[in-house]
């Protein structure tokens, strides 16, 4: 017995090592913080293969945070990471939540992920559901938070989602499913792209559950409300407006038959276009952004009580 209890403690201390390694030699996150950040990166398609993705102001589809409405940043923090101000990159109430539902799933069933680890993920790591990339993702996460503000993480998270076939992040999201850039969604439009998040690809395909995305939506509305993104009136005329996507079933069809069409529409692919001063001055700066919404029910952090409540506050 007690030889293998020291078996497993040396197996448990030559992993720790590895974690250790594994973990310095991480690249540094400090690069983020730069405006011309840019940054090639792999993603999958729907029908497994990799494909180049620029991640950064050379790709045309990039969306600097100052042209991101308040209502989409609030629509992915109330949906995806409530305790976004709050923790530090991971949240240690959701991992023990999630570990315990894994062990009794016998899976990786749930990962807890904050918005900082997913955008940790997928500038960084594989998709792999591994405990090894886990650490990672939180080690990754935990540095980011260290080094860039909550709103620039915002920005880099909302930049690389993946919300279609080759569709990755807000702006080509916008433009794919709506025809307008993203400064210009409405409310409904924001929580509808939102809504689509945990899955676009087969749970919240609107192409494939429409109905489940537009009841998704309604509540991530409803949470803008409480929150006093929306006032009555918007969140009255949020819920009255239906998201018409339907002229896209053809090209979802195809896209997913076709190999082909994926470059056609591809971030990936989307031809160089340099940052525009204009793009410089609106692009976020680590502080509020405007808003005309009134103030929301909670304070917002500590360290910027001074802040516009209904804004995602910075750090």
């Amino acid at each position: 017995m007690k030889r293998l209890i020291l078996i497993l403690l040396l197996i448990c201390c030559v992993y720790a090592a590895y974690i250790g390694i594994t973990l310095a030699s991480l690249p540094p996150v400090s690069e983020l913080a730069a405006r011309s950040f840019t940054r090639t990166i792999q993603v999958k398609d729907w029908h497994g293969s990799y494909h180049a993705l620029v991640v950064g102001p050379k790709n045309r589809h990039w969306t600097p945070s100052g042209r991101i409405p308040s209502e989409m940043k609030w629509a992915v923090i109330l949906a995806e990471d409530s305790n976004f101000y709050k923790h530090e990159g991971f949240d240690v109430k959701a991992i023990k939540e999630a570990i315990k539902y894994d062990l009794e799933k016998k899976s990786f069933a749930r990962g807890a992920s904050t918005i900082t680890q997913q955008a940790a993920k997928n500038l960084y790591l594989s998709r792999e559901k591994t405990i090894t990339r886990k650490f990672k993702e939180i080690y990754l996460a935990w540095r980011m938070e260290q080094e860039l503000t909550k709103g620039r993480i915002i920005e880099l998270y909302l930049n690389v989602v993946e919300l279609g076939p080759m569709v990755y992040g807000i702006g080509h999201g916008a433009q794919y499913y709506f025809g307008k850039p993203a400064s210009a969604l409405t409310p409904r439009e924001c929580a509808f792209l939102a809504a689509m998040l945990p899955g676009p690809r087969i749970a919240y395909n609107p192409y494939k559950n429409l109905g489940r995305v537009l009841k998704r939506s309604d509540m991530i509305l409803k949470l803008l409300r409480q929150k006093g993104v929306l006032s009555n009136d918007e969140y009255a005329a949020a819920l009255a407006q239906s998201p018409n996507v339907g002229r896209l079933q053809a090209k979802v069809d195809k896209s997913i038959e076709k190999e082909a069409v994926f470059a056609t529409h591809s971030s990936a692919q989307a031809p160089v276009e340099q940052t525009t001063e204009d793009d410089q001055q609106t692009g976020d700066t680590g502080a509020q952004p405007n808003g005309e919404h009134p103030a929301a029910t909670e304070p917002p952090p500590p360290e910027q009580q001074d802040a516009p409540a209904a804004q995602p506050a910075e750090r």
